[in-house]
């Protein structure tokens, strides 16, 4: 029982202190400085860092390899659907 929460205590830490977590901090400390100084600059940088991210963070959290997977097999259908058709007005031409 004790393993289990030490382990969930770390994870939480983890979370707490990951590189997402502070580059989101870093730009709400910019956006915030923004309002102190009226320097565009910050404000730009603040608005890009935010944004980039939460991007971040969704990109992290999709699931790639069933992402590919789907891609793969979107391409699979694609390729048969294009000779089907090839074979198709092949055959009408002759």
């Amino acid at each position: 029982m004790d393993k289990d929460k030490a382990k969930q205590e770390i994870s939480v830490l983890g979370r707490l202190f990951s590189i997402e977590a502070f580059l989101f901090l870093m730009g709400i400390v910019s956006f915030v400085s923004w309002f102190y100084t009226r320097e565009m600059t910050q404000l730009v940088w603040g608005v890009m860092i935010i944004g980039g991210s939460v991007a971040l963070h969704f990109v992290r959290k999709k699931d790639w390899k069933k992402h590919w997977e789907e891609q793969e097999e979107l391409k699979r259908v694609y390729e048969e659907k294009l000779r089907e058709r090839k074979d198709r007005d092949g055959a009408g031409k002759s």
